[in-house]
């Protein structure tokens, strides 16, 4: 038998040559088509994902961090500078940036078994408490504190970018650790589902529908830092935004998670226990009052309308203004505070954060004057300021200078 395959090999040798060979050439041009179809899929992948999927030098230093704005250490990330109307018709005129979604990787969990139940209670109490109980906003929410987690400009916890800035006067980065909402208790039909969410976020679940969005704000309110990010979806009543450049790339979220949570019952009672300012966002060019009036500089600073003085009076008058007022307005509501010949002067900022407790200005204050405005009187003429870097200056009045400290 083995003499007569020998045999037949010698006899069909030219013809299993020729059959061989066209079979490693079948081979080939599957490989090639599948190698084609893998890179045609991946670049259609890239392309669906966005452009900041693609790999973007990074910064040379974390430095560039400290200049972003809306950054974990700001004061003022809450305030918003418009009535909820006026919000909405400027958020509705912004679109979204084509192509920056960008893909958040699941996050993956590493710590124990009290570090998950903590990290657990904090996701799930920042979704009902900023979104309710829809379960698509809830999740747009979690993908944003998990992203965060990720970002070296913030926490590196659960329950520490919950809580982030609480601690301060102001500066909480989620609105409800500062407004009083921590007293609040939910009922088990709303925590559940919300715990069960927490649950599959935190072991791997990503909302893509966020991307690698770091930010969010109501579109009822347009925060000073709204329009200096990208915003890239919306969920709801809720816009979702991201810083622009390296660290609004998905690379940027390098931060690896190993734990440690803290105890969000000690985060709660330090955060309750913070005495806060009223939030009084009236723009002066909407209303023509003051947020704040001291009436003298030895006198501790006294919220206008709230016992003391009420504008217009003499004093020195803290405004709230906003690059998109109109200077000439601005200068005519300052003369309306100001209408006698006793001492008076008002003082404007773009950020309510920014506005002082009182007098003498400490240096923070000073540094992020926006208007300044003093009356004619006998001692001298009117004396009108602009930060030029908000505005062009009108004719009767001059630049604030750029070194006030």
């Amino acid at each position: 038998m083995i003499a007569n395959l020998r045999s037949f090999l010698r006899a069909n040798l030219p013809l299993l040559g020729v059959g061989l060979f066209l079979l490693a050439v079948v081979a080939g041009l599957a490989l090639f088509g599948r190698d084609a179809a893998q890179d045609d899929a991946a670049g259609a992948s890239v392309a669906q994902a966005g452009e900041e999927d693609a790999p973007v030098p990074a910064p040379e230093t974390a430095e560039d961090l400290e200049d972003l704005p809306a950054t974990a250490t700001s004061e003022a990330v809450a305030w918003s500078q418009l009535d909820p109307s006026s919000a909405q018709a400027k958020n509705g005129a912004i679109p979204i940036a084509s192509g920056k979604l960008g893909t958040a990787k699941p996050f993956v969990f590493r710590g124990s078994a009290t570090d998950r139940a903590r990290a657990e209670d904090c996701l799930s109490l920042v979704a009902l408490a900023e979104a309710g109980g829809g379960a698509a906003d809830q999740r747009a929410v979690m993908q944003v504190v998990l992203n965060r987690v990720r970002h070296p400009a913030f926490a590196n916890t659960v329950c520490g970018v919950v809580f982030e800035g609480s601690q301060r006067r102001t500066g909480c980065q989620f609105t409800f650790t500062c407004d009083g909402s921590l007293a609040r208790s939910y009922p088990a039909y709303l925590l559940n589902p919300a715990r069960a969410r927490a649950k599959e976020a935190l072991g791997g679940k990503v909302d893509q529908t966020v991307g690698n969005a770091t930010h969010y704000h109501a579109d009822y309110v347009y925060p000073w830092w709204s329009p200096k990010l990208d915003k890239v979806a919306r969920v709801g009543p809720h816009l979702f935004l991201k810083w622009r450049g390296f660290w609004g790339t998905p690379q940027a979220l390098s931060a690896r998670y190993g734990g440690n949570e803290p105890d969000p019952a000690a985060l709660r009672r330090l955060a309750s226990s913070i005495a806060r300012p009223p939030m009084d966002n009236t723009l002066l060019s909407e209303a023509g009052e003051a947020v704040k009036t001291v009436s003298s500089v030895d006198e501790e600073a006294k919220a206008a309308g709230g016992g003391g003085e009420k504008s217009p009076a003499p004093g020195v008058h803290f405004v709230l203004v906003s690059s998109a007022d109109d200077p000439a307005t601005l200068i005519v509501r300052a003369r309306r505070l100001c209408p006698g010949d006793r001492y008076c002067q008002v003082m404007g900022w773009s950020e309510a954060g920014a506005i002082p407790d009182g007098l003498p200005l400490p240096a923070a204050a000073r540094n992020a004057l926006r208007f300044s405005f003093l009356p004619e009187t006998d001692a001298g003429k009117e004396a009108i300021f602009f930060d030029c870097a908000m505005w062009e200056a009108p004719v009767s009045a001059r630049c604030l200078p750029k070194a006030r400290s």
